[in-house]
């Protein structure tokens, strides 16, 4: 089995709703995630052969996944008011608004399922929240 693993980071805010601990109030990271493609075969057209996937496309396709969470507040949809949403808008900052609850192990699980829709056969996937922690997601 061929596997490629590349990496991408971007940095956002968050906070983990009815957390008693200090990830209940907002605060950062900077998140680096690992995604592993596997492959039984080498491609044999004339332009990919030899490779598992193209490093450029997947680099590319990672890099747009993750750009759209950079320096953002993420947030579990429902967890802020409506008010506070509100304000944070007119005040002009970025809030992404998810349907998970933004953990490391959720995010891990979130860009295996986009990338697995996207085609690729996803071996795992592993979001680092800090640089000594990580979370792994893989079927």
């Amino acid at each position: 089995m061929y596997q490629l693993t590349i990496e991408q980071s971007f940095d956002s805010a968050h906070f983990l709703a009815g957390y008693s601990g200090k990830c209940g109030n907002i605060h950062g990271h900077r998140w680096r995630v690992l995604l592993q493609v596997q492959s039984e075969q080498l491609k044999e057209d004339a332009q990919q052969r030899g490779m598992c996937v193209d490093f450029s496309t997947l680099k590319d396709e990672l890099k747009k996944a993750v750009d759209g969470l950079d320096h953002t507040l993420l947030i579990e949809r429902g967890t802020l008011k409506e008010k506070t949403l509100e304000a944070l808008s007119e005040e002009g900052f970025s809030v992404i608004e998810l349907a998970f609850r933004p953990t490391a192990e959720n995010f891990a699980k979130h860009f295996y399922g986009l990338f697995v829709n996207k085609g690729y056969d996803v071996a795992a996937v592993h979001v680092y929240e800090t640089p000594n922690n990580c979370a792994s997601y893989q079927e």
